[in-house]
């Protein structure tokens, strides 16, 4: 099982026209955007060449990618996914979007955790949704306290209300559990909050943790989950996604336009589908390598950045770094591009509980680890 992130040099990224590695100038070291520094599975490239030499470049159709996900849930989660409840997006957030147009309407609210995902907050207040703060508690975990106060002030006056749920959480890597998200289906139940949930990095759990499907707990009937591979593979150019319903949401989700399906890439459909269900023993190789350089990037920050805060993600690919303490501002992420030419994503983007943090992108070699902590430690 070998380390995909160990394979492509540095020399071979800055070749990649991405916005990961076009956005900065060539001499800074981006471990910002949500992009791996991996070459394709093979099963995956295989798959896209074959679709290519046939002049498979349609449109897509049938079942096949809710099949590969049912097929992969099965095996890593012990999930089914019906078919008959699912129907394809173009991507997680446009699925997200549609979904939110079956259960809200125009000026209704929508709770999320910040510091989140920052596009929660410009999808759903571009749809003409209110965005309310449900933040996580000081541990980085979801609060029970504070999600039944944005519910109930979510649906005051009758108002319809969603939550959307990030899980795995980006930025904080945070992997809710069963009793967790139990708990928020009770929360949700008895306030008529109806939970979308983000699921775009649930294979991406790393050792010590364990993925639980929204769908799978008790109360989350009436909920709908999105899925896609584009993380756990570096598919995100090669856009599919994955709305899946609960039973009885099944109506609801069956009521969404036909012209939705005609969003997703019919070789993404082909890309993912590979993945899932051929390319395994890759992913199994990238969570080791990521499980690697979590406790690597813990070791630097100790050595060379004692002052940073570093709770070590349970999933994702991502590290959330408390900053506030080397008095960089609200914005370190500003002073380590300006000074350190390491390109990170800025705190303040992610809500409430952003100010002086940053999000790090670990999904990169040790040696590309190494040189940006080397660079952030710098600027100090």
């Amino acid at each position: 099982m070998s380390n995909p992130l160990r394979r492509p040099t540095l020399e071979e990224l800055r070749r990649r026209t991405s916005m990961k590695w076009r956005t900065y100038d060539a001499d800074v070291l981006p471990l910002w955007v949500a992009e791996m520094d991996v070459h394709l599975a093979e099963p995956v490239a295989e798959a896209i060449g074959a679709a290519v030499r046939l002049g498979d470049t349609g449109y897509p159709a049938g079942t096949g990618y809710a099949d590969a996900w049912d097929d992969f849930a099965r095996r890593r989660w012990g999930w089914e996914v019906p078919a008959a409840r699912t129907a394809i997006v173009p991507d997680v957030m446009l699925g997200v979007v549609e979904v939110l147009k079956l259960v809200t309407g125009p000026g209704d609210t929508v709770v999320v955790n910040p510091p989140v995902y920052p596009p929660f907050y410009q999808f759903v207040s571009h749809l003409d949704r209110q965005v309310l703060g449900a933040p996580l508690d000081q541990a980085g975990r979801l609060d029970p306290e504070a999600l039944e106060a944005a519910f109930a002030k979510a649906t005051e006056g009758g108002r319809r209300a969603a939550y959307l749920l990030c899980s795995p959480h980006n930025p904080t890597g945070t992997v809710h559990t069963a009793q967790e998200l139990t708990e928020v289906a009770a929360l949700a139940g008895a306030n008529g909050v109806r939970v979308v949930a983000d699921e775009i990095h649930a294979p991406l759990v790393l050792p010590g943790a364990r993925h639980v499907p929204y769908l799978s707990v008790p109360g989350s009937e009436n909920a709908f989950c999105l899925l896609s591979a584009s993380k756990a593979w570096n598919l995100a150019g090669l856009k599919a996604g994955l709305a899946v319903a609960g039973g009885a949401a099944a109506g609801e989700l069956a009521a969404m336009p036909e012209e939705v399906s005609h969003g997703p890439s019919h070789l993404g459909i082909i890309a993912h589908s590979a993945a899932l269900r051929h390319a395994t023993d890759w992913l199994d190789g990238l969570l080791a390598g990521l499980d690697e350089n979590r406790r690597l990037l813990g070791e630097l920050l100790a050595d060379s950045l004692p002052e940073v805060g570093y709770r070590p993600p349970q999933g994702t690919f991502l590290a959330w770094l408390d900053c506030r303490a080397l008095g960089l501002g609200d914005d370190p992420a500003a002073a380590f591009l300006r000074r350190g030419r390491v390109a990170l994503n800025s705190g303040p983007a992610f809500g409430t509980g952003g100010a002086g943090h940053v999000r790090l992108n670990l999904a990169t070699s040790p040696g590309i680890l190494e040189e940006a902590v080397r660079r952030m430690a710098s600027v100090r």
